[in-house]
C-alpha cells in the first residue's frame, strides 16, 4: 500500500477506507473563498456495494491500495456470475454479477476486459471504452420528426436498449460507449 495526498484522488482509484477496499466513483476539487481546499470524494465499497461521500483536506494522506489488473476474455454469463478466461494460461475467473452491475449488457463473446483483483479477491472489471454491438431489432424510421437529431430505442444483441439515430436498421453494427451506454457511431 502507498500513501497519497487527498488532492491526488481521481475517479477509478482504489483506496483503503475503514480497512476495506473502496473504489472512487467521483472526485471533485473544491476551493472555498475562505479556508483550505478540499477534495470531495464519492466512494463505493467493493464488497457491499454501499456508497459514501467523504470530504478530505487536500493535504491529508489516504491509503491507496495496489490492485492487479489482468487482461481476460469474456466467456459467458450464467445468471449469477460472469466468467472470464486468461487467453495465455486458460485460467478462468468467476466474477459475481453484482460487481459488474449494468455493464454486463456490453459483454459479447471474446471481448477483452481487465479483471481487477486485490489480495486474490476480485474487485471489479474494467471494460473497453467502446464496444461494437449488433442491432437485433430497430423499428423503421417514420417520416417527419427530423428536428434536433431525434433518436429511437433499438435493442442490441445482448438485450440492452440504446437510443440511436433514426437511420439505424436491424442488423447494423453500432459502436457504444460503455461508460454511459450511449450511441457513438456505426461500426
Amino acid at each position: 500500500m502507498s500513501s497519497i495526498k487527498a488532492g491526488s484522488i481521481s475517479k477509478g482509484m482504489y483506496l483503503l477506507f475503514r480497512n476495506e477496499p473502496w473504489q472512487v466513483t467521483r472526485s471533485d476539487f473544491f476551493h472555498p473563498g475562505k479556508g483550505s481546499a478540499v477534495q470531495r470524494v464519492k466512494m463505493k465499497n467493493v464488497k457491499t456495494g454501499n456508497t459514501q461521500d467523504i470530504t478530505y483536506k487536500t493535504s491529508e494522506s489516504v491509503e491507496m491500495i495496489e490492485v492487479n489488473s489482468s487482461e481476460m476474455q469474456f466467456l459467458y454469463n450464467d445468471g449469477s456470475e460472469v466468467v472470464f478466461m486468461d487467453p495465455r494460461s486458460y485460467d478462468q475467473v468467476a466474477v459475481p454479477l453484482s460487481l459488474i452491475e449494468d455493464k454486463v449488457g456490453f459483454l459479447t463473446p471474446e471481448v477483452s476486459c481487465y479483471v481487477i483483483t486485490y489480495e486474490d479477491e476480485v474487485l471489479g472489471v474494467s471494460l473497453p471504452a467502446k464496444v461494437k454491438l449488433k442491432v437485433e431489432y430497430a423499428e423503421d424510421a417514420v417520416a417527419g420528426n427530423r428536428v434536433n437529431a431525434p433518436k429511437k430505442p433499438v435493442k442490441m444483441e445482448t438485450g440492452i436498449e440504446v437510443m440511436a439515430p433514426l437511420f439505424v436498421k436491424t442488423g447494423d453494427v453500432l459502436i457504444i460507449d460503455t461508460d454511459n451506454g450511449q450511441y457513438v457511431s456505426r461500426g
